[in-house]
């Protein structure tokens, strides 16, 4: 698996020009899943997730976790993490796991984040959606489940 976070002021999802979801501060996850992934994988990620460090205290390090700050999750299902663009200008998709199993594994992944006492909000599986966020920071960090 495979997730891009981006700590936030604030982020939504637009689909059709109604807001379906939106978070004050906290992260936004753009998540995707190979065709090997497997429960273990969105377990390793979501305790990583949970636990990363990436809020300022006081003295303004980058030293508290989202359970800390009181943040929320905004999760966005993004198979397009897993482009290949090695060859010619049109991306191939052959690592992304197919629909069915990357729902699964997404839904899963997000449960395990609010079973960790995180609000998790989400976005719509194979919508289009207009993603609206304030990066704060800018932090932005790239997270897969195989390194």
């Amino acid at each position: 698996m495979r997730v891009l976070v981006q700590r936030v002021s604030q982020a939504r999802v637009v689909i059709d020009k109604n807001e379906v979801a939106c978070i004050g501060l906290g992260m936004l996850l753009l998540v995707a899943v190979a065709k090997e992934d497997q429960e273990a994988d969105a377990q390793l990620l979501a305790k990583k997730i949970v636990g990363l460090r990436i809020f300022p205290d006081a003295q303004g390090k980058m030293n508290l976790s989202i359970l800390e700050v009181c943040g929320a999750i905004l999760s966005v299902p993004q198979f397009t993490l897993y482009a290949d663009t090695n060859r010619g200008h049109r991306p191939g998709f052959d690592q992304a796991a197919e629909p069915s199993k990357a729902i699964v594994l997404w839904n899963k992944l997000n449960q395990l984040i609010a079973d960790n006492g995180v609000c998790v909000s989400q976005g719509v599986f194979g919508a289009t959606m207009d993603v609206q966020l304030t990066n704060n920071g800018p932090v932005t960090l790239w997270l897969d489940s195989k390194f």
